[in-house]
């Protein structure tokens, strides 16, 4: 055995101690890259192959370059590492529109409305044409690395060290008291801090009298199924079954209630619509085969398979569908994808296209029907079908309105409006107060009339009913300058068709 291993470590490369079949594609990966008449790039060339061979399995196993794995893995984390303020670009140049409170930033004194012009005296920012990934790369960096950023604030230069830190992406957007009793929640994402946001948002909730919750998962695409399964706990009681999973090579794998629930008994409403998808789908799924919440809005996405991410050794990483998940009751809920990938990222399209979204009905899911525990039918197949329809708001809306949003006009206008007028902004403490005590009105939309010509888009002529429609949106908008996401659903949701929804149907419980 000595012997052996010495004489494999000394002869390292020989063909004898090699496996010397190789697959007929890697034989014609290797003849192009030594054979071919041109240069091609052998990561150019690899990384192809694999996005086609990817293609004839299912549209979620997906290859991410090694460049990209810390990106995509910074998603699911929940944090990154960095100088902690949100920004965007406005005529070239970087504005600051947020400063994460205690951050680095916050701790070196930076502002909303500094304008960030150079980076380690080096790098100039201003007047270039960057994109958000270029002014991310420069900014960010490990925690504990210091990075001097030349600003202008008010016209005048300053100069900041900032020491840069572990920056939090919260996945809960906000919780709060919609009156004495009913709370709201709205989470973004599963990532790995998601239950841990969840559980402090809704005990804070019960300290201020929750009795009954609107939880809205409406545009989260998913993220980590364990996340999602810990918030079913604080919703299920005894050990009831929230989700299995199971594939060809994988043994099924259930995921059980294992603690006493923060909300086991009180009134529950979900809110998804067509964007909910995969981890949302486990949650609101595991909650209506268990008759113990109604689910409100459209027609979840159809996400009924599990991935799990794989280190190749170049850095790179495979993310490739082992399993599919089922609800309590057995449903499978991933839409069909045997047509290819393009048909099936058209499928939401299609479903705005034959009514679905406006009449809900005229288009059942094309799986098969269940009965949950209480009497109801749900259906798999093709998304979780919610008990209360809320259609798709299909009211026009001029292209002019659309134009603020493809062009960021509106996003502009938003900010620059608050800088000039900060001092009257600051005088409202809370977003409660804000959406009681102030309402836009012509003076606003005057100014955003002015402010949009500079992008060739005319709001004059709008019809009155257009415009004063688009009042309580402009003032969301600014709610969320002030306040970000907290601000803005505080604001908006008085006036959000499925919230008054849910209102609703909890009133009648």
């Amino acid at each position: 055995m000595y012997i052996g291993f010495r004489l494999k470590e000394t002869t390292a490369g020989v063909v004898f101690f090699q496996n010397t079949h190789r697959s007929s594609l890697q034989e014609v990966l290797d003849l192009i890259s030594g054979k071919y008449v041109d240069n091609i790039p052998s990561d150019s060339l690899k990384n192809t192959v694999i996005d086609d061979l990817l293609a004839h399995l299912d549209p979620h196993s997906v290859f991410i370059p090694a460049k990209e794995v810390d990106e995509v893995n910074e998603e699911l984390a929940g944090n990154f590492q960095g100088i902690g303020v949100e920004f965007q670009l406005f005529s070239d140049t970087v504005n600051v529109l947020n400063v994460v409170e205690n951050g680095p930033s916050y701790k070196a004194g930076l502002q909303v409305g500094d304008k960030i012009i150079k980076v380690n005296d080096t790098t100039v920012l201003a007047g270039k044409k960057l994109k958000a990934d270029d002014i991310r790369k420069y900014l960010r960096g490990p925690a504990g690395s210091i990075v001097k950023v030349g600003i202008l604030r008010d016209g005048s230069p300053v100069n900041v060290n900032i020491t840069r830190g572990t920056i939090p992406v919260p996945s809960v957007d906000v919780a709060y008291m919609m009156n004495a009793t009913t709370g709201f929640i709205r989470i973004n994402k599963f990532a790995e801090t998601t239950y841990e946001e969840f559980m402090f948002a809704m005990e804070g909730l019960q300290k201020k009298g929750l009795k009954q919750l609107v939880l809205d998962l409406r545009g989260n695409g998913g993220g980590l199924l364990s996340e999602a399964a810990d918030i079913a706990d604080e919703f299920l009681d005894d050990n009831k079954l929230i989700v299995y999973t199971q594939g060809a090579k994988v043994p099924r794998f259930e995921y059980r209630c294992k603690r006493d629930g923060l909300f086991e008994t009180g009134k529950l409403v979900v809110l998804v619509d067509e964007t909910s998808a995969s981890a949302s789908e486990i949650l609101s799924g595991a909650l209506q085969d268990w008759d113990r919440a109604t689910i409100i809005g459209r027609r979840t996405f159809g996400k009924g398979l599990v991935q799990q991410q794989f280190q190749l050794t170049d850095g790179s990483a495979l993310r490739l569908t082992i399993a599919r998940y089922y609800t309590p009751i057995g449903r499978n809920i991933q839409k069909p994808y045997n047509k290819g990938k393009e048909k099936y990222e058209e499928e939401l399209i299609n479903r705005f296209h034959n009514g679905e979204l406006v009449v809900g009905d005229t288009s059942k899911p094309v799986g098969p029907a269940f009965k949950t525990p209480g009497g109801h039918m749900v259906y798999g197949g093709g998304g979780i079908t919610p008990d209360v329809f809320v259609p798709f708001d299909t009211t026009a809306q001029p292209d002019a309105l659309n134009q603020l949003y493809f062009k960021g006009t509106l996003s502009s206008f938003v900010y620059n409006y608050y800088i000039q007028n900060k001092s009257f902004f600051k005088q409202f403490s809370t977003p409660e107060a804000f959406a009681q005590q102030y309402k836009v009105g012509d003076k606003e939309w005057s100014a955003l009339v002015t402010y949009a010509q500079k992008d060739s888009i005319q709001l004059g002529g709008l019809p009155e009913k257009v415009k004063t429609g688009f009042y309580p949106r402009l003032q969301a908008f600014f709610a969320r300058q002030i306040w970000r996401t907290e601000g803005y659903f505080e604001v908006m949701n008085p006036k959000d068709v499925m919230v008054t929804k849910a209102l609703e149907n909890i009133s009648k419980q």
